[in-house]
């Protein structure tokens, strides 16, 4: 099987329809989402609609949360904060339910799925280092767990003899003695200083991974955060990719 997977879309339409496009070369069987489908962009119905029609194997992010009130938003900085807020007021009742009913986790066909980490994942936190990664494979409840969250692609791998490592290809086979959490980076929001929108795909069959990345329309997406009163800083780091 060939899975997409894909994360922190966060309301940038551009960035979500390039990637289905490029899905659409790459013949994948099966697309996991997760999470953050909102939060920072204008556009949070139209994605959430593709999203809804594009899987079922989603997980909710920390910005899904907010926008309907089920997690603190007392440590977003100020421009998080305001998109959230002004998501909250632009979704429909329908949207929220949706945002609403989206778990923490899932582990379909084998691997695991999470936003932030998979021990504790409602606490939001972050896989920087090594120490993070080893309490992350302490609760990973299969092989291979994917992650996003951070915005940035990076892969922890963890040896049979418990040493927890940090790959730095962004293409690399999947070994059997080994167990790995994937951060697939960010579809909308790119955080690594490559601007462009990054996705992971994982074939079991050839046990590869590999992360894509994919040009789109940056100067729409900022245009459109500018016209809907936006903070402006969410527009202009999008060209950086910071």
């Amino acid at each position: 099987m060939k899975y997409a997977l894909l994360s922190d879309v966060h309301s940038n339409l551009e960035a979500f329809r390039a990637v289905i496009k490029d899905l659409e070369r790459e013949s994948v069987d099966h697309v996991c989402f997760l999470g953050d489908i909102v939060g920072y962009g204008a556009d949070p119905a139209q994605c959430i609609d593709i999203l809804k029609g594009l899987t079922s194997w989603i997980v909710a992010g920390n910005h899904d949360w907010a926008a309907v009130g089920l997690t603190d938003t007392s440590y977003f900085n100020s421009a998080a904060k305001k998109a959230v807020d002004w998501t909250t007021e632009l979704i429909s009742p329908s949207h929220q339910k949706f945002l609403k009913s989206l778990p923490l986790t899932c582990m379909p066909s084998g691997i695991q799925l999470a936003h932030a980490t998979p021990h504790k994942p409602e606490r939001w936190g972050y896989i920087y280092s090594l120490q993070e990664a080893q309490d992350g494979f302490n609760h990973a409840e299969q092989q291979i767990c994917f992650i996003g969250h951070s915005h940035s692609p990076v892969t922890f791998v963890e040896n049979s003899e418990g040493t927890v490592s940090l790959l730095p290809d962004s293409s690399f086979s999947i070994r059997d003695e080994y167990r790995y959490i994937i951060n697939v980076g960010s579809v909308g929001q790119p955080r690594d200083g490559d601007p462009r929108a990054a996705y992971g795909i994982f074939d079991s069959e050839h046990s590869s991974f590999i992360i894509k990345r994919v040009v789109y329309s940056i100067e729409d997406t900022k245009k459109k955060i500018i016209e809907a009163g936006l903070p402006p800083s969410l527009a202009s780091r999008l060209s950086a990719g910071r």
